[in-house]
């Protein structure tokens, strides 16, 4: 038997999360080390770490689903059992779960990463739904962003016409 990698014992159906620096990749346990995942087809393994990996996967349009053990989709990587989003939905039964993940393997399905990414893929053999938490918190911090370079902006050019009129008074004044 392999030893134990993680630091709570994960279930068929649980999705297990692996940290990969910039983003999370996600995939389902299935029982025995295994795990079934999204990835591009043009990946020769399991493991996205480089920048440019992630490029290839953002690029790609279409990805494969894949079935491995464990240890080969997380390499060197941090990874956890996360469960997101069991506190807003229930979660589908485990066996079944299970058996529609098996049933993707080998699939190819088209990859968008705000709309169809890997995390997409396992909330929505867990719960039903196709979510990805990452994705609304880029979007949320592109917001803020957006939002805090536009403030800069109409700060500096509320200061600039202020200080042209100040200018122009001071002259006026004279």
């Amino acid at each position: 038997m392999a030893p134990t990698l993680f630091d709570k014992e994960p279930k068929p159906g649980d999705l297990i999360e692996i940290s990969r620096g910039a983003y999370k990749h996600w995939a389902v346990y299935i029982g025995g080390n295994e795990v079934v995942h999204l990835l591009p087809p043009t990946h020769p393994g399991g493991e996205l770490g480089s920048f440019g990996e992630l490029l290839t996967l953002l690029d790609s349009g279409k990805a494969q689903v894949r079935r491995q053990k464990i240890w080969e989709v997380v390499g060197s990587s941090k990874f956890e059992v996360n469960n997101l989003l069991d506190d807003e939905y229930s979660p589908r039964e485990p066996h079944v779960i299970v058996r529609d993940a098996c049933r993707m393997v080998g699939r190819e399905l088209p990859y968008c990463i705000t709309t169809q990414n890997c995390e997409h893929f396992v909330t929505e053999l867990r719960y039903g739904k196709p979510e990805s938490r990452q994705v609304q918190t880029a979007a949320v911090i592109g917001g803020v962003a957006v939002a805090g370079v536009a403030a800069a902006i109409l700060g500096a050019a509320l200061f600039s016409s202020f200080n042209k009129d100040e200018n122009k008074r001071r002259r006026n004044y004279k």
